[in-house]
């Protein structure tokens, strides 16, 4: 595979406006545990939009690229890479995996300097850290392969992982975008009962319902709490998964939940946001967590849901809703914020 003499990529210059569309330029070599690959697809994350929107606050890394889950041919390996040769199709993630952590690279855009994470996948090439990336067979679907890469992996490990859904259980997966609705796919195969979804489109919770939840409510439409509390018929719930960030949520789901109950946080809150609790529940067995991409092992996890994916025991390709090239890419997050799109955006290269 040939080197190419510049890539094309989506480039956040500046908070809250729209990304802009670029040639920028290869460094001429790659430093020790960096690798060149070639884009076949990428998936499109609340996590992006939160940093276009400044979630976080100030970026003073400006201007730099995005996206963190994709798939992708390895072109070319920088020193001491053993984990991916030339040739291989990858998963690129952003858990770490085995292999070498990089020094992430930087671009040239007409003399200006464009940084870079580890992982980026809203460029049709990119160089990548060895350990962002987990080998795939050959000829996997490069579409639904992206989704392991954060939509797949976060929602599944935090079914599995974080809440630690019984058969039986009651879980609210508040929030059902694309990792959402994995957790929805995930809590289904468990058995859990019931799966209710909750979410302010239509189109994400008909999704969710092919995905395995019990009730869908539409908070836009109804009050949460009380629609929750009426499917539950007078039993407290066992898990309540928020995916908004949001604080009155994040208090809502602690209050609904039992004694010993779980409250997973997947969402992350908005810079300063804070949410108040009455903690005195948390000493006899209620827990109230954080998520990091559902403590996911990309080396094994990665494998081991693409094999159910290769064995028709998940269903991934009706969660992909809309294919663009790169150049609609602010269309589609323009289409994912107002719920226009419902289920994952995949950028193909």
């Amino acid at each position: 595979m040939n080197r190419p003499d510049h890539i094309n990529a989506a480039i956040l210059v500046e908070q809250r406006k729209p990304l802009e569309i670029a040639q920028i330029g290869l460094p001429d070599i790659l430093e020790p545990g960096q690798v060149l690959v070639k884009l076949h697809a990428s998936g499109i994350c609340g996590s992006q939009i939160g940093e276009i929107d400044g979630a976080k606050g100030p970026d003073r890394f400006l201007p730099h690229l995005l996206g963190h889950e994709g798939s992708a041919s390895v072109v070319e390996t920088g020193p001491g890479v053993r984990h991916v040769s030339e040739g291989d199709m990858v998963v690129l993630h952003w858990r770490k995996g085995p292999g070498i952590e990089c020094v992430p690279p930087k671009y040239d855009w007409d003399g200006q300097v464009v940084n870079a994470g580890w992982v980026t996948t809203f460029n049709d090439y990119a160089i990548i850290s060895e350990n962002r990336m987990t080998v795939i067979p050959q000829g996997s679907d490069a579409g639904v392969a992206a989704l392991f890469g954060c939509a797949v992996t976060t929602g599944f490990g935090v079914a599995m992982n974080n809440a630690q859904l019984k058969i039986g259980e009651s879980v609210v997966v508040f929030g059902a975008g694309g990792i959402g609705l994995n957790i929805v796919q995930a809590a289904s195969l468990t058995s859990a009962y019931p799966v209710i979804a909750v979410d302010l489109f239509d189109g994400r919770l008909d999704l969710a319902k092919e995905m395995g939840a019990t009730h869908v409510i539409n908070a836009k439409n109804e009050d949460p709490v009380e629609a929750i509390q009426k499917i539950l018929g007078g039993q407290a719930l066992d898990v309540f998964i928020d995916n908004t960030g949001k604080p009155a949520i994040i208090k809502q789901g602690y209050e609904l939940t039992q004694a010993q109950g779980r409250v997973i946080l997947v969402g992350v809150p908005k810079a300063n946001d804070e949410t108040s609790i009455f903690t005195l529940p948390l000493h006899f067995g209620k827990v109230i967590t954080g998520s990091h991409g559902g403590e996911t092992l990309p080396e094994i996890d990665i494998p081991r849901y693409h094999g159910l994916y290769q064995k028709d025991q998940i269903r991934l390709k009706e969660l992909i809703t809309k294919r663009v090239g790169l150049t609609d890419i602010n269309e589609a997050i323009e289409g994912m914020r107002d719920g226009s799109i419902s289920g994952r955006v995949i950028v193909e290269f």
